[in-house]
């Protein structure tokens, strides 16, 4: 089975211009990313996603393989799926899943690749998952940045929002789960995604997932044992610098 990951990665973040190059201790995020990405032992290649040439030339300094793509994506899913088909074109492939890691997940360990794709390796029905972190404390639950996500029995997810959810008005025993941006497609589905167009809630909440829910199709949630923290400000930045250890710590 042929998996690839692509990173998708712009410096136009109304939150936090420029952060894909915005430095960890020394190295732009988007390299800690990539780096860690290329350790997993599941993936056959690993690319970057970008419409800016900044970050396209910086990945090519380190050796990394990096693909321009259109600046019109308002979805990340949407630019790497383009990346996925310019790679298939010229190395004459096909690919049977894309894992999409967020470029502002520099916290991401190797092994959450694996944790990730393991419900797809186990059922064939599964056409996308994303990883469900653990909510620790209210100040993330109530942070807009954060994408949490409220699951059903089966652990499929109901619903996605940048709003506080489930209510915490009757009850503080529900689990607070977020979304953390490592998500496997299959190919054929991925492709299908970019096919559908974008629907109400998905636009209301800007998170691609709503698109898939809404067309009444399956977001595998499983759990990772990492905890990690995305960037979406220079507030965050400072908080995963403090956080960021090396793998073989």
């Amino acid at each position: 089975m042929k998996i690839l990951a692509i990173i998708p990665a712009r410096m136009g973040s109304s939150r936090f211009p420029g952060k894909p190059m915005a430095e960890i201790h020394g190295k732009p995020m988007i390299g800690h990313v990539y780096e860690r990405v290329s350790q997993s032992k599941m993936l056959e290649d690993v690319a970057v996603a970008t419409c800016d040439k900044e970050i396209f030339d910086y990945i090519r300094s380190i050796g990394g393989t990096a693909v321009m793509t259109s600046d019109k994506h308002d979805r990340a899913s949407d630019r790497c799926a383009e990346a996925l088909l310019t790679l298939e074109a010229e190395r004459n492939c096909r690919y049977d899943i894309m894992v999409m890691v967020q470029g502002d997940e520099p916290m991401t360990h190797p092994e959450m690749i694996a944790e990730a794709l393991k419900p797809m390796f186990e059922d064939a029905s599964i056409q996308v998952v994303n990883l469900l972190g653990k909510i620790r404390d209210n100040d993330e639950f109530e942070d807009r940045n954060c994408i949490k996500v409220v699951c059903d029995l089966a652990g499929n997810a109901l619903y996605f929002s940048r709003e506080p959810i489930p209510t915490r008005s009757k009850t503080a025993n529900i689990p607070m789960g977020k979304q953390v941006c490592i998500i496997p497609f299959r190919r054929d589905f991925l492709i299908e995604y970019t096919d559908m167009t974008p629907t109400p809630l998905e636009i209301a909440e800007s998170i691609d997932m709503m698109r898939v829910l809404e067309n009444n199709i399956k977001v595998k949630m499983t759990p990772t044992q990492y905890e990690t923290y995305a960037v979406d400000t220079p507030e965050d930045l400072s908080k995963v610098a403090l956080l960021l250890k090396p793998l073989n710590d």
